[in-house]
């Protein structure tokens, strides 16, 4: 059983930068992602990586955020550019995709991966 730990969630005005950092206890080679959920939305996904690097991002994303992984310290990145109040929400990361290619099609399906990470809330003012 894998354990996520997210962090680097906080407040910032909209145009700037926040880097969200999630360190697992598992393995770090496995399909890993970061989900959203703003207020009262479903939780939808953002970023996909996998082992070998190949990344994809959903359409409200793409080109403003980045994801990563640094294999030596076992943690997932993701790096959020240009961040708008639409950014809003808790942050999770989760590992282990179940099912499906990992970073083909960014999921909306929580139930595909396995482990998940208790979140980390960025909030991005206007």
């Amino acid at each position: 059983q894998a354990q996520l730990v997210e962090s680097g969630g906080g407040s910032v005005q909209a145009g700037g930068s926040l880097r969200l950092s999630c360190e697992t206890s598992g393995t770090i080679y496995n399909c890993m992602a970061w989900f959203r959920q703003a207020p009262g939305a479903e939780r939808e996904g953002v970023a996909e990586i996998s082992n070998g690097g190949k990344a994809a991002y959903s359409d409200s994303v793409k080109g403003r955020f980045t994801i990563s992984k640094d294999y030596a310290k076992r943690t997932l990145y993701l790096q959020m550019d240009t961040l708008s109040p639409e950014d809003t929400g808790m942050y999770y990361c989760a590992e282990n995709r179940r099912r499906g290619a990992c970073a083909s099609v960014v999921t909306n399906d929580t139930t595909v991966f396995r482990y998940w990470g208790q979140g980390t809330q960025v909030t991005v003012s206007s």
